[in-house]
């Protein structure tokens, strides 16, 4: 059960949104130094805002939130306002589609990192996918 009004939650999520995935880019990058991965640029002018790139691989990286991006596992829509969370976080699926396919058909790599997988017991995995195209 939530414990604040349909209203105060709509304004708590708005503004989730608007501060962006920083600390998950935090993450990434810290992820980035201890496995001395180099070479990556963060919030390069690109378009579909990829949140880091390595440039002479012509590689794109996005990190995708368990939540808004509806990862299957951890995803987990909230009961009220139900039709509204489904509808955005499919809007986003297939966002996620069309930037995909787009940097693909401009010969960029994509590669797409779930949240979650930041955590340290898939740290190793999700870093040597990361080296093994950069």
């Amino acid at each position: 059960m939530d414990t604040v009004s349909p209203q105060e939650r709509s304004r708590i999520m708005g503004n989730v949104k608007a501060r962006g995935n920083k600390s998950t880019e935090l993450k990434l990058i810290k992820l980035f130094k201890d496995y001395c991965i180099t070479g990556w640029k963060r919030n390069y002018p690109v378009k579909g805002k990829p949140d880091l790139v390595f440039l002479p691989q012509r590689v794109a990286i996005f990190v995708d939130g368990c939540f808004w991006h509806g990862c299957e596992d951890h995803c987990r829509i909230p009961l009220g306002n139900k039709n509204f969370w489904l509808a955005k976080i499919s809007r986003n699926k297939e966002r996620d589609i069309e930037i995909t396919t787009d940097f693909q058909e401009r010969d960029w790599k994509v590669i797409r990192i779930w949240e979650h997988e930041l955590n340290s017991e898939n740290s190793i995995a999700v870093m040597s996918r990361i080296k093994s195209i950069v």
